[in-house]
């Protein structure tokens, strides 16, 4: 049996009768009690907070880091400064396939904790180097429109810290990391808390409040604002082009991991682009299922589930490119056809 790894809040999660499931080489909450309708709906109505402690952290720092950076990822960090965040690919060097979707923090002149995906930071860490300290710290992500105005009662610094931005904080003696960043389309922000202060912390946001929210809920909340999941509509074979991801590319920079397989796709146009589906009635269409126009398959779902904001199915899928917003397809969901149209991303809109 493969050992899994375990946030700094785990007894937090069982003690609240969380259901633990495997995610990345972690076992995490997927939903509490409450379940994940409910807690979907408190992100977009009021605040939740949710241990995404399996994210990785990698920190790269000194005179070379940016120079190291910067010739690893597409995007460029130039155009921002000290103090902010950027989100970024890295590729494979032979097809430009998404190896990683990446948030740089940006945290002083010659310091970034670069956060890959859970099972992805071996190899962010063979791009770039640096040190991982993923197991010194839990992550917190408090997210929702009442999100900063909830944690202004418990950690008020930590609540101003604005869209994409990266402070250094102090919270009752403990050095924190703050972002403005989040994966849920609602304002918020994500608390990188060292791991002996990370149930003081939680237990001080939840009683302020916030409901727990488990990876579930993270899941069709990212989904409704159109975001990507690196292994459904990222990953091998999906270039950012293919993604309608084109902004994270930064074509002025010189060179970068993976540029010239991208440009001689951008330049021969891509065959595929990830679409918004979405479909009638409650029951809800799902990852590998086919979509059908006029009977002929023209792509497969990546990523599908019910929407408990819009109240029907909703998919992400790669389609033909020259597919129109308002097309009619049809989903095969098990032998059926569930009716749906393509529609413009996000499917909710993003705060």
């Amino acid at each position: 049996m493969v050992s899994m790894e375990l946030s700094p809040l785990d007894h937090v999660h069982r003690e609240l009768g969380a259901k633990m499931v495997p995610f990345g080489g972690w076992e995490m909450p997927v939903a509490y009690p409450a379940g994940t309708l409910d807690e979907h709906l408190a992100c977009r109505r009021d605040a939740v907070v949710f241990d995404v402690s399996h994210l990785g952290t990698v920190r790269v720092e000194g005179p070379q880091a940016l120079g190291l950076l910067q010739a690893a990822f597409t995007n460029d960090l130039t155009k921002v400064a000290p103090g902010r965040a950027q989100y970024t690919h890295l590729l494979d060097p032979a097809d430009a396939s998404v190896l990683d979707d990446i948030i740089v923090w940006w945290v002083a002149n010659e310091v970034f904790d670069v956060m890959p995906n859970a099972s992805n930071t071996d190899r962010v860490r063979a791009a770039i180097g640096g040190v991982e300290t993923t197991h010194d710290r839990a992550v917190l992500a408090i997210q929702g429109p009442r999100a900063k105005e909830r944690l202004a009662a418990v950690f008020p610094a930590a609540a101003e810290v604005g869209r994409f931005r990266v402070q250094e904080l102090n919270w009752h003696g403990a050095d924190c990391t703050v972002a403005g960043t989040g994966y849920t389309g609602e304002a918020g922000v994500e608390i990188a808390v060292p791991a002996a202060a990370a149930t003081e912390l939680w237990g001080a946001i939840v009683a302020c409040g916030v409901m727990p929210a488990g990876l579930g809920a993270r899941d069709t909340l990212r989904l409704e604002a159109g975001l990507p999941l690196h292994g459904h509509e990222l990953g091998q074979g999906i270039t950012p082009l293919q993604a309608g991801l084109g902004w994270v590319v930064a074509w002025g920079k010189p060179a970068f991991q993976g540029r010239e397989a991208l440009a001689a796709e951008r330049d021969r146009g891509v065959t595929r682009l990830l679409r918004g589906i979405a479909t009638e009635g409650r029951r809800p269409p799902r990852t590998d299922c086919a979509v059908l126009r006029q009977g002929e398959q023209i792509g497969t779902v990546t990523s599908g589930n019910f929407s408990p904001v819009l109240e029907h199915g909703i998919a992400l899928a790669f389609l033909p490119p020259d597919i129109e917003d308002g097309a009619p397809v049809e989903i095969d969901v098990r032998g059926s056809a569930l009716a749906g149209t393509v529609v413009p991303l996000p499917f909710v809109a993003k705060h």
